[in-house]
């Protein structure tokens, strides 16, 4: 069985509206990526050199990174050796298997957060301005308020004019306490305020705003270390995410932001936004394979529900799910 049968037999004999999410967000990369892939299958009839050398142009374009495409082509030809297959169409389904594969690497990391059961969880937020940072803290909170679980959120951007405003316009939006301080507040003493706050108060989970200032990076080093080793001291093993929130239209300024703050502190896993509009979507896998941090969730519009859990096989589903839903089930 192929694997777009595979995929077929997964996600489409069953109304699942996070894989409609998926199908619906990752709109503008299937019709470039897949568009691309579909012209070149037609025009070759045999898999060839120049039809990899094509193929690797068009995973380039959509930001899959240098590195990873490499990795890629030289998996498919092995596969496509392995498997002697002369027909481009046949490819097609192998390029999307070896994405998946490429993706989960040797280890099937999961993009569950690390909850604390009966127990405080406190999660960092890192990541630079306007990338959607308070926006994902905000439906991240609202997700989690969906589940039954109390939210607490800390406003540690004390320097940027109107971050801790915005935190508080979510905070009233999704019926989630603030704990904030003055703007130009040390933002460890935040930090300190709002984990006796969430441990008066018995809350299941702290979702804590940082700083987002790349100009100086020993600064926000600095301020990071800071701020974990006061958590860490109130919370022991504390904070248990550490999740950076990436812009997916910036593309490979996104990997440059991720390797970074991957520099500054223990990130755990990634938060991609705005995947919805980026044709470039291949960034999830450069981000993935090149870095080794796991993609935990991805914003895929602009509605409160739209920030998913991130699964590689919904996310190729959503690459090739035009090619998946026509192809001849017998």
């Amino acid at each position: 069985m192929s694997f777009f049968k595979k995929l077929k037999e997964k996600f489409t004999t069953q109304t699942d509206s996070v894989t409609e999410k998926f199908k619906q967000g990752l709109t503008k990369t299937r019709d470039s990526f897949a568009g691309k892939v579909n012209d070149l299958v037609a025009r070759y009839r045999k898999v060839d050199e120049e039809f990899f050398e094509e193929l690797e142009e068009i995973l380039i374009g959509a930001d899959v990174g240098f590195d990873t495409v490499m990795e890629l082509i030289e998996e498919l030809k092995m596969e496509v050796k392995r498997r002697n297959i002369q027909d481009t169409k046949e490819v097609q389904s192998v390029i999307s298997e070896k994405l998946v594969d490429i993706y989960q690497g040797e280890t099937e990391e999961s993009s569950e957060l690390n909850l604390q059961k009966d127990e405080l969880t406190v999660i960092l937020f890192v990541g630079v301005n306007g990338v959607g940072k308070t926006t994902t803290i905000g439906k991240l909170a609202h997700k989690f308020k969906q589940e039954g679980k109390s939210v607490l959120l800390a406003a540690g951007d004390t320097f940027r004019a109107g971050a801790i405003e915005q935190l508080e316009v979510w905070g009233e939006r999704v019926g989630v306490p603030v704990v904030k301080q003055a703007e130009g507040s040390d933002p460890a003493a935040v930090m300190f305020d709002a984990i006796r706050a969430a441990k008066s108060r018995n809350v299941d989970i702290l979702i804590c705003d940082t700083a987002g200032r790349l100009q100086n990076k020993v600064n926000l080093m600095k301020e990071l270390e800071k701020v974990k080793r006061v958590i860490e001291k109130e919370v022991p093993g504390a904070p248990h995410e550490v999740l950076l929130a990436l812009d997916a239209t910036t593309g490979q300024n996104a990997l440059i932001q991720a390797k970074t703050f991957k520099e500054a502190t223990n990130v755990t896993g990634i938060v991609l936004t705005k995947l919805d509009g980026t044709a470039k979507g291949g960034i999830v896998l450069a981000i993935r394979n090149e870095l080794g941090i796991p993609v935990k969730f991805v914003g895929l519009g602009e509605k409160m529900d739209d920030l998913q859990e991130f699964d590689p096989e919904k996310y190729v589903y959503g690459l090739f799910a035009d090619l998946v839903d026509v192809e001849d089930t017998e």
